[in-house]
């Protein structure tokens, strides 16, 4: 039996943005992706935007991952879509999760604010990773549909 080509995978980028060494639930991640049928690459921690474009180039990433979870996402995220359209992915699913800010605000502040940054899902503080597999199985589907056809992808309204 052959292995399946790296084309054919549903491969997705993930790793912790900035200066965050939170890798626990990383790992879980990685396990539970793999578990989903994904080809998980893991970047680790201390991640900067442009690690992430860098390695979604790399491997033909069909979707990007990001966790923060000391609160400094919302510094080091401004303008995370940019960086992707900048290097010719304005439909790459990007999404986020974690401890997003520092002190207690409220979730929809939250999330309004990581989508203004560019994400199509944005999972505040404690996370379901069913339904995070879930809805990420059916975007990188809608995805690469997409990259198909002249329309643009567009995640579903949950």
């Amino acid at each position: 039996m052959t292995e399946p080509s790296v084309t054919a995978e549903k491969r997705i980028v993930f790793g912790v943005i900035g200066n965050d060494i939170h890798v626990v639930a990383n790992r879980i991640l990685a396990l539970s992706l793999k578990d989903a049928g994904f080809r998980a690459f893991n970047l680790g921690t201390h991640n900067t935007a442009e690690d992430f474009v860098a390695a979604a180039i790399e491997v033909e990433a069909h979707a990007v991952l990001v966790s923060s979870l000391n609160g400094e996402g919302e510094h080091w995220c401004v303008d995370f879509r940019r960086r992707f359209e900048d290097a010719d992915m304005p439909d790459m699913p990007l999404y986020i999760g974690g401890n997003l800010v520092v002190g207690d605000r409220d979730e929809e502040e939250v999330v309004s604010t990581f989508k203004a940054y560019g994400f199509d899902r944005v999972f505040y503080r404690s996370t379901d990773f069913n339904e995070v597999l879930k809805l990420l199985s059916q975007d990188v589907e809608r995805q690469s549909k997409a990259r198909k056809s002249p329309d643009a992808w567009v995640p579903a309204k949950v």
